[in-house]
């Protein structure tokens, strides 16, 4: 909500009052599905952010039939933009592809050729085995096994952490994301499974890095669109934002996600006018997709045919404690995978939107 603050913030000058509401949707489908029906009902014009890929799934159909926009940051999975694509629609941070073709192809080239998955049970970890599957087979790995445990009610991941263990794959990997892959790793080293396993987290953020501490941390490899230290760009919009954060975190690549597509939505609305962005929100996203995209957090870019914005990704290394200088400097670049290949090709979605 912060970074969603900050791009209205950043665009007052053009004249035109935005209110900015919330609402906590608890990972439910149904519940998410109606806050957004009632919002939308009420006039709100647009809906950010929606974390779990299940409630955004339903929230993306309600947009198409309300005539609104849906700008997502926080989902995941790459349905989104392929079969439930729409012209509502715009996916702007990550996605399961992303992710996998950025940590799961370069571990197993770097000699992690087994896998054994502990995948949350839902759309999201489902997506994100499948994804990362294809790129470790792609790289010449296989995947040994997989336990899927219930999403979101699991703390104690003792018993699938014992069935990878004993798969003997080389890399244990997290298809699961938060508090979830936190706990994953923190009792997988209370098993040891640190001696004989990768860690691979399929999905971590900065928080999460945070709240794990960079001496059990030091060493994880992770895939990010972004992160504020960077670049000089990254880094201005991190100071600016970081005084706004509870307990003055410095904004992940979710919350710079909800900032980047707000604030080009709001660059749309400008463009065509207010009453015609009200008028039709499938004509709002069609002028997000037509203009270039470019902020401090992402830098340029642009939104394809299919909702699906395009960025680098970046491979990053969490640094020891010995080589972070300063509070939130927990990363260092390994790789960076230019914007034009970090997704999943236009072809391969099945997007109804794209002409053949």
């Amino acid at each position: 909500v912060v970074c969603t603050q900050q791009a209205v913030a950043e665009f007052a000058s053009h004249g035109f009052q935005v209110e900015v509401l919330q609402a906590d949707h608890q990972n439910k489908p149904d519940v998410g599905a109606s806050i957004a029906r009632q919002w939308y009902d009420q006039g709100v014009d647009a809906v950010v952010d929606v974390p779990t890929s299940s409630v955004a799934l339903a929230i993306t159909q309600i947009a198409k039939e309300k005539n609104k926009v849906f700008l997502n940051s926080g989902a995941a999975v790459t349905e989104l933009t392929g079969a439930q694509c729409n012209p509502n629609f715009v996916h702007w941070t990550y996605d399961t592809f992303m992710l996998s073709k950025g940590l799961a192809g370069a571990l197993t080239k770097a000699g992690g050729n087994t896998w054994y998955f502990v995948t949350a049970d839902y759309a999201f970890g489902h997506a994100l085995q499948r994804d990362a599957t294809r790129f470790i087979e792609e790289a010449g790995g296989k995947v040994l096994g997989a336990a899927r445990y219930p999403f979101p009610s699991t703390t104690d991941f003792s018993s699938f952490l014992l069935q990878a263990q004993a798969s003997r794959a080389k890399v244990l990997g997290l298809a699961n994301a938060s508090g979830d892959t936190v706990n994953c790793i923190k009792q997988g080293r209370e098993f040891g499974l640190h001696k004989s396993m990768r860690f691979a987290a399929l999905l971590m953020g900065l928080v999460d890095v945070h709240s794990l501490g960079l001496e059990t941390g030091q060493g994880l490899l992770l895939t990010e669109s972004f992160y504020w230290g960077l670049n000089d760009r990254t880094r201005a919009f991190g100071k600016r934002v970081q005084p706004k954060m509870p307990n003055r975190a410095m904004p992940a690549m979710v919350h710079a996600g909800c900032y980047g597509v707000t604030l080009h939505y709001l660059k749309a609305v400008a463009d065509m006018g207010v009453a015609a962005a009200k008028a039709s929100g499938a004509d709002a996203v069609a002028r997000m997709k037509a203009m270039p995209t470019d902020d401090d957090a992402f830098g340029p870019g642009r939104i394809r045919e299919d909702g699906r914005k395009l960025h680098p990704s970046y491979l990053f290394e969490v640094k020891s404690p010995a080589e972070s200088k300063e509070p939130w400097d927990y990363y260092k670049l390994v790789a960076t995978t230019p914007a034009e290949e970090a997704f999943r090709p236009l072809s391969e979605g099945g997007c109804p939107l794209v002409r053949s």
